[in-house]
């Protein structure tokens, strides 16, 4: 099975080609290969390539920087998925995007099922309900959220390195989601996509946290492992205390119960995934 991933250099267009399945031929398009905003480059692309599985993990994840760049925003996070799921239905093959807890506001008091009502607060979530929209019947969505792996940047990688340079951190304590290692998304998404489940479909690592608990637990288990040699106060302050251009759902936590059935078990505890990351890191050196 021939499978084009775009997005193929972030970290989770990295980690889907580090557990791609054994029978997959990959055909890895990173943005300097693809532009996947101009239509006619992805109907080119995605015709040469001629894979039966789309794997669309590029995306405009500057939260922030979208309240001031909408554009730029619909045209990578919306606009796109409509050529790619096009240009993949032109050849015949099935396509998976990847969408975000942002499509919600926050509000509820119970993880967000796939079919809750949607109502983002910002550009970004717009974009990339956009995004939803554009992929088409037949597409498998998966939406997920608060990702990081062991390269690039993410919440863990700079919580390391603050951690390493000041004698104090305040991290927000009033937003509530699930952190996702990023090589366990990309372990799901071939779980569903193998299983060939279409639809909406949530998907991240078992339990909840706030940003707070996060850092926490990351320092914690990077003094563990030797990454850190000193422990800092990590301080929990409120979201008006560190005021964004975007604002942030304060409850983001997604129900993967379908999810589950269908590939056969939950995933790991946010706990665990975390300790595994940070181990590649001491590794990676």
């Amino acid at each position: 099975m021939k499978v084009l991933i775009t997005g193929a250099g972030g970290q989770l267009g990295q980690a889907l080609q580090a557990v791609v399945p054994s029978d997959a031929e990959i055909v890895a398009a990173t943005s300097a290969d693809l532009d996947i905003g101009d239509a006619d480059a992805v109907r080119s692309y995605v015709a040469a390539a001629a894979p039966h599985l789309l794997i669309n993990a590029a995306a405009y994840t500057a939260v922030d920087k979208a309240e001031s760049d909408a554009e730029t925003a619909f045209r990578i996070n919306g606009d796109a998925v409509g050529y790619l799921a096009q240009a993949a239905k032109d050849v015949g093959a099935r396509i998976v995007h990847v969408s975000t807890d942002f499509v919600f506001d926050g509000a509820a008091g119970m993880p967000y099922a796939p079919d809750a009502p949607t109502a983002p607060l910002g550009v970004y979530g717009a974009s990339k309900l956009r995004g939803e929209e554009e992929a088409g019947e037949g597409a498998l969505i998966v939406r997920t959220a608060w990702v990081y792996g062991s390269r690039g940047a993410n919440f863990v990688r700079t919580m390391l390195r603050l951690m390493a340079e000041r004698d104090e951190i305040r991290v927000v304590a009033d937003q509530i989601g699930t952190p996702t290692w990023a090589t366990s998304l990309a372990d799901g998404i071939w779980k569903l996509a193998m299983a060939e489940a279409t639809g909406l479909y949530h998907y991240t690592d078992s339990g909840a946290a706030s940003w707070y608990d996060f850092a926490v637990a990351i320092q914690e288990e990077a003094l563990a492992l030797g990454l850190l040699d000193r422990a800092i106060p990590v301080l929990p302050i409120p979201s008006s205390a560190y005021p964004t251009p975007a604002r942030r759902p304060h409850y983001s936590v997604l129900d993967k119960e379908a999810t589950s059935a269908l590939i056969g078990a939950p995933a790991a505890h946010w706990r665990a995934n975390l300790r595994l990351m940070l181990r590649e890191v001491r590794e990676q050196g």
